[in-house]
């Protein structure tokens, strides 16, 4: 689809309709709309960076090229902005202490080559085994236990400067609370700055790196390597990427009042694609946004010809050295207060995937599953044999599946559990601040 049909006169939208996907506003709205779009998702997009050490300007760069390839291979129908995953901060922290930034860009490589395939292999059989392997209980659990298992990294930051991080926690909450619409939306970056101004004052950040960054310049490249030992604590972020997009896809179908089903083997293969071509120059990890959802829904907007431009826009704004120099002033404390929130939300997530999925925790299934999962991802237990490490995460996934299942399949040989009702869909919600949409989820009582 090279052209966008314009929607009425293009300057106003009826009461009761939206801007399809296939449409577009007169391109001035349409321009201010898409910049609308690189503000709802930069504040959470420049954090992903700045904790895992990737290079700000590499990860915006390639968070506009992501968008633009992601709208070419699912043909301008479904729109999204691929911004930052926060699901990759703990594997990617924990194997750059354990090796090297290069081990970890190879490991998002290599999770965004799977989730690609994944994506083909949804193309021709459906989204049907995703929910049989991982039903709500499962899902919710691992999502949880990714959020969870990052506090100890949160309180690192927050207890260098507990004051300023206490204000940027509270920013972000009374701007939440406080504001509507797009504000609303972007109350983790309204948050961040008021954090940052407190920070200035108090004498905690140093600008001397902007003064000597360069107006105009490639980013910083970084390329990947490949540590197979380090690969397990990877793996399980695919569930979440699956959740993300089977969400987001739903959602946006929802809204626009179209069944999208048939695109999540797309979506799935462009976010994998997405991934591993910007863990390749050092870049970090891309997935769907909730954040610009949150746009979408405000405006009733849903051309793609905006997420272009805001793509593009992103694309220009990593070309400034200064403004990634400018991102990694953002001192500790900062980072402390927002990311108290941001995990919080992550594993809140999860929670949501339970209440949405109407997870019957009167079932010992369901109790052990989460019970034991969460436990082992918030302590992150760690094996490792023969130079492979497993990590918290990865063992709390592994205990999901397995205790799930092995509890599921027991109790129906033995009578003690009743066979299971076919899951029904029900409306993702997005997450702000985190990337996120949450999945629609069997409503069965699993």
């Amino acid at each position: 689809m090279s052209r966008w049909q314009l929607h009425g006169d293009g300057r106003t939208i009826a009461p009761d309709a939206i801007v399809l996907p296939e449409e577009r506003l007169s391109w001035p709205l349409t321009i201010g709309i898409g910049a609308q779009h690189v503000v709802a998702m930069f504040g959470a997009t420049f954090l992903v960076p700045l904790l895992t050490g990737f290079p700000p300007s590499t990860t915006l760069l390639f968070s506009g090229i992501g968008t633009l390839l992601f709208l070419t291979i699912t043909r301008n129908r479904v729109p999204s902005y691929l911004g930052s995953s926060f699901a990759f901060i703990a594997p990617i922290t924990a194997s750059t202490q354990a090796d090297s930034m290069g081990a970890a860009l190879g490991g998002v490589m290599v999770t965004g080559l799977l989730l690609a395939l994944l994506g083909l292999l949804v193309t021709r059989i459906g989204t049907g085994w995703i929910t049989a392997a991982m039903p709500p209980v499962v899902m919710g659990s691992i999502v949880a236990l990714i959020g969870f298992n990052l506090a100890p990294t949160a309180y690192e930051n927050f207890e260098q400067s507990a004051v300023t991080a206490t204000i940027t926690l509270f920013a972000v909450v009374l701007c939440t609370a406080l504001f509507k619409g797009l504000l609303g939306r972007i109350s983790v970056l309204l948050g961040v700055l008021i954090g940052y101004l407190v920070a200035v004052a108090r004498g905690e950040v140093d600008f001397t790196p902007v003064a000597k960054a360069a107006w105009f310049g490639l980013p910083e490249f970084h390329h990947p390597e490949f540590n197979w030992a380090l690969l397990p604590m990877f793996l399980p972020v695919v569930v979440v990427l699956l959740a993300e997009n089977v969400g987001h896809v739903t959602s946006v179908g929802l809204m626009t009042r179209r069944n999208l089903d048939h695109m999540v083997g797309r979506t799935l293969a462009s976010d994998g694609i997405a991934t591993a071509l910007s863990a390749g120059f050092g870049g970090s990890p891309t997935t769907t946004y909730g954040e610009n959802i949150g746009v979408m829904s405000a405006t009733r907007v849903y051309s793609t010809a905006a997420y272009w431009v805001a793509g593009i826009v992103a694309i220009g704004l990593s070309l400034s050295p200064k403004v990634g120099a400018a991102i990694f002033t953002i001192p500790p404390g900062v980072l402390g207060g927002v990311t108290f929130v941001l995990y919080g939300l992550i594993g809140i997530v999860g929670v949501r995937m339970w209440v949405d999925g109407q997870v019957d925790f009167s079932r010992p299934k369901n109790q052990f599953t989460a019970g034991v999962a969460l436990v082992v991802g918030i302590a992150n237990v760690t094996w490792t044999f023969e130079g492979i490490q497993l990590t918290g995460i990865a063992l709390g996934t592994l205990a999901a599946l397995v205790i799930y299942h092995l509890m599921n399949q027991l109790g129906r040989l033995t009578g003690t559990e009743p066979a299971t009702a076919a899951p029904a869909e029900v409306a993702p919600a997005a997450v702000p601040g985190t990337g996120t949409t949450t999945p629609g989820a069997a409503a069965s009582s699993e």
